[in-house]
């Protein structure tokens, strides 16, 4: 299920919302993963451990 987050675009350089998926990094972080809505690029944004 995908939800709508804000995130940096590194490549637009400009924050963008988009739909991603929440995931668990190697490091135990957690993070929202999705691709930019303009350019396609892979945008990801830190979530808080409450998330």
């Amino acid at each position: 299920m995908a939800e709508e987050y804000e995130g940096y675009c590194v490549k637009c350089r400009t924050k963008r919302k988009f739909e991603g998926e929440k995931k668990d990094l190697p490091n135990g972080r957690k993070a929202a993963q999705g691709t930019c809505p303009e350019c396609g690029t892979k945008v990801t944004r830190m979530l808080g451990k409450s998330a």
